[in-house]
């Protein structure tokens, strides 16, 4: 069984290298698609990695995983304080979720500490950087292949 992992990335991300170095680092999106197909690639794991700016994108990005997906690594940006329609998405679709964060978003403002993506990711990676992409693909491999 090869396990197939969505990968979505939300506003902002595709300005990785450019926004806020000093948070985020000097490595850019193009770098980051690297590091999780690479390490995607060594765990014979299927992976697609998408990204938007817009929040209805994002939204049909969870709805087409459908069917076609086994599990969802989510990294929202900003939409993780604000989208009740990317948690409802996730709800509707019922697939395995981890939601990563680059920086340490509970040490950053104060309004980022509430997620409405935890609501119902079963897992929260932050402040790991490109890692903590890794780290969820791993954790859904593992948990989709020992089910």
């Amino acid at each position: 069984m090869s396990v197939k992992i969505l990968v979505i990335n939300g506003a902002n991300l595709n300005m990785l290298g450019i926004r806020e170095p000093e948070l985020y680092g000097r490595r850019d999106y193009k770098a980051l698609v690297e590091a999780i197909e690479t390490h995607a690639a060594r765990r014979g794991v299927s992976v697609t990695v998408t990204q938007s700016n817009s929040e209805g994108e994002i939204v049909g990005f969870i709805q087409k995983a459908y069917g076609i997906f086994d599990g969802i690594v989510i990294n929202a940006g900003g939409y993780t304080h604000t989208s009740v329609v990317i948690l409802d998405a996730l709800k509707a679709v019922g697939l395995p979720t981890v939601e990563v964060h680059l920086t340490d978003i509970h040490s950053r403002e104060k309004f980022r500490d509430f997620s409405y993506i935890s609501l119902y990711a079963e897992k929260f990676i932050a402040g790991k950087g490109f890692d903590g992409y890794l780290e969820a693909i791993d954790y859904l491999t593992d948990r989709i292949t020992c089910k």
